[in-house]
């Protein structure tokens, strides 16, 4: 069982930043591959990023976030984060990061076992 809780979201100005974090309880976050989705009002789900078990691999969906977020994640820490850069008003939703034991179709909502409750992300034109 894994416990997933976001952090970071907030309103801010379009062009600006935040950083969004993702702890994770238990003792065996290395053995998940880690996902944020996020979901603007009306719309379905969607992919952003993924990241492998090691953090050796990362993976980015949503061509517009394409060079403006990375994800990473700190093992040791049991987290893993979301930056974004630039941000745009077509970037507000909610974000959810979510937590695979799979390696692979890390894009698709179902290959997530477990999905923390969203983190509001606000921006303003």
């Amino acid at each position: 069982q894994v416990h997933l809780v976001e952090s970071g979201g907030g309103l801010v100005q379009a062009g600006g930043s935040l950083r969004l974090s993702c702890a994770a309880s238990g003792r065996t976050f290395y053995n998940y591959a880690m996902g944020w989705f996020r979901q603007a009002p009306g719309k379905e789900r969607e992919f952003v990023a993924a990241i492998s078990r090691s953090g050796g691999g990362t993976t980015y969906g949503v061509g517009s976030v394409k060079g403006r977020f990375t994800i990473s994640r700190d093992n040791a820490k049991s987290t893993v984060f979301l930056q974004m850069n630039n941000l745009k008003p077509d970037d507000t939703a909610v974000y959810y990061c979510a937590a695979s034991v799979r390696d692979d179709g890390l894009e698709y909502r179902v290959q997530y076992d477990y999905w923390g409750q969203g983190t509001q992300v606000t921006v303003s034109s």
